[in-house]
Parts: structure tokens; sequence; C-alpha cells
């Protein structure tokens, strides 16, 4: 319960208040991403006021309690919401996702792919612990810490939906020894040479020299071993079940993705299925899509295609 108060705090702090009410709870928005939905829950709570759903501007709240009742009162402008509540809990629902895609910037899909999914594992473990992780996502991790492949290089969002860190632009060590761990294990000796000199001189051109050696086609058993280790690292978790008609659909589609990419690979075409689809906790749409990630490679650089599956 303490550390459900703690990251209630936080989110106040950061002015985040998305509420999802229901006929049986109040649950307020903790980290939503394609790896994770958690929410806060008021328990026995009620609530009076108004709550605006889409408000933007600057939040002020304050919270007190009289005998065995939580009151948190918060202003959205002159708007005050009040919810009376018992108890405060947190909420997790963990999802795999190493097969979840967004395709927003074109070009080097495949590199800003990590980059996208390297992101959301840093959200999760940042704001839930270590103790929401599998080994392998703790080992890589490390990784949006290594600028030739995080935002800095291979962004995954748009500009304007950058949110910048202030030390993006330098490596940790431990990123630096992942990434040599995963060359050496794909026998990738020119990127285990270029990082014994990156250990030394992380400078903005060597980042650059580097992000452009991961789109080359010598490197790319180290990206796909990458993408490997992501899969591996998620595989467990559950996939997000829909409604049934839903579900239908989204299975049809997949299905004939999946027939589609064996095809091609009967050609010698490599190609890889991803999907993208809602939340269940916080039903913004019920869009979702199915991709095929298809090579197209030139003697020296990997390109790929992106094809939706209707």
């Amino acid at each position: 319960m303490e550390k459900a108060f703690v990251m209630l705090a936080e989110l106040l702090r950061q002015e985040q208040f998305e509420l999802i009410l229901s006929d049986t709870d109040i649950r307020l928005v903790y980290l939503m991403n394609d790896a994770v939905e958690s929410l806060l829950v008021f328990k026995d709570a009620k609530m009076t006021g108004k709550y605006i759903k889409d408000y933007d501007g600057m939040l002020e709240a304050a919270l007190s309690k009289e005998r065995e009742t939580y009151i948190l009162t918060v202003w959205q402008g002159d708007q005050a919401v009040t919810l009376f509540f018992k108890d405060l809990e947190l909420e997790v629902h963990l999802y795999e996702y190493g097969n979840i895609a967004h395709f927003w910037v074109p070009g080097y899909e495949y590199l800003r792919l990590l980059e996208y999914q390297l992101a959301i594992l840093r959200d999760k473990m940042a704001y839930l612990g270590e103790d929401y992780c599998t080994d392998t996502e703790k080992q890589l991790v490390h990784l949006a810490d290594f600028p030739p492949l995080n935002y800095t290089s291979y962004p995954s969002v748009p500009e304007k939906y950058l949110v910048p860190r202030k030390d993006g632009w330098k490596p940790t060590k431990e990123a630096i020894d992942i990434m040599m761990q995963l060359s050496q294990k794909a026998a990738d000796k020119n990127m285990v040479r270029i990082l014994k000199i990156y250990r030394k001189c992380h400078g903005r051109w060597m980042t650059k020299k580097i992000a452009g050696m991961l789109c080359q086609m010598e490197h790319q058993s180290l990206i796909n071993l990458m993408s490997e280790k992501m899969h591996e690292g998620t595989k467990d978790y559950p996939r997000r079940i829909f409604e049934d008609s839903i579900n239908d659909e989204f299975n049809h589609r997949l299905k004939k993705a999946q027939k589609q990419q064996k095809e091609m690979e009967t050609h010698g075409i490599r190609a890889t299925v991803y999907r993208e689809e809602p939340f269940t906790t916080a039903k913004d749409s019920l869009d979702f899509h199915v991709y095929l990630m298809i090579d197209e490679n030139s003697e020296k650089d990997r390109h790929v295609r992106i094809q939706e599956v209707k």
C-alpha cells in the first residue's frame, strides 16, 4: 500500500491524472504501453465534483486522511474533483511485446523497432522495478543507453513526440558491456573492434559511425540476435485478449500474414510478422493492425518494406 501512495505522489508531481471510471472501481493510469498496463486502484471509492477527461493543463492536488478514509482533491484549472477511498492498490498486467511494432517513422524500421521496444522496457523497469522483468529484459534494458541505437540515432516517433533525456548521447558502461557481449556472440569482429574504441572515445562522431554500421549487411547477424533476444525475453508474457469478434478478425489477419510469410520464404525472401493492438484497460480505440516486415536488401545496406495485411 505504501508503494502505491508513492506512485500516486509521483504521478501528481508530473501532473498526470487520467482516471478510468467503471461501475465497481475508480482507477488511475500509472504506466500504459505495449509492455505493461498498470493502474492505481482506489478501493471503496466515491467521487464528487467534476472530472474533465481530456483536460490538458496544470494540476494541483491535496491528499489528507480522516479516520479510515483518504481524501484526494485534484484541481483541473478551476474545476475540482474529490475522491474518498479506503485503500490504494497497484494493479499490473504484463504483456508480450517482442512481436509488437509501430511504424511511425519511415526508414531503418528494423532499428527503430528495437529502439521502441528498448524504450518501453526502460520505462517498465524505471516505473515498476526489476520484479516485473525477466532476466533477459534486465540485460537488454541497458541498450536504451547505447546512443548508436537509442532515440538519438533511430527515433521510433516523430521529433515532436520525443522526450529527450539529458544524457541521451552518453553511453553507460553497462550498455557498452552488453553490446560487446552480443557482438562477440554474433561473431561480429569488426563491431567488437569499434566498441573497444567507443569505450574511450564516445563523442557524437563515433556514435554516428556505429549507428551507420548497424544498418550495414555486415552487422545484421548482431541486429537479428538482438531481435531474437527481445522475443526470448518476452515470449512467456500473455497476449492481450479482446472480445471474440475482435480476436477472430485479428487471428484471421495473423494467419493470413503467416501464410504470406511462408510463401516468401520459399522464394528466399525474409519476412517477419508484427502486430499493433489497442490497450485493454484504457481503450482509446479498438484499432489493430498486422504487418509484414519484408527484407529488400542492397549489397551493402539492409532495407525493409512494411506491408500491412488487410
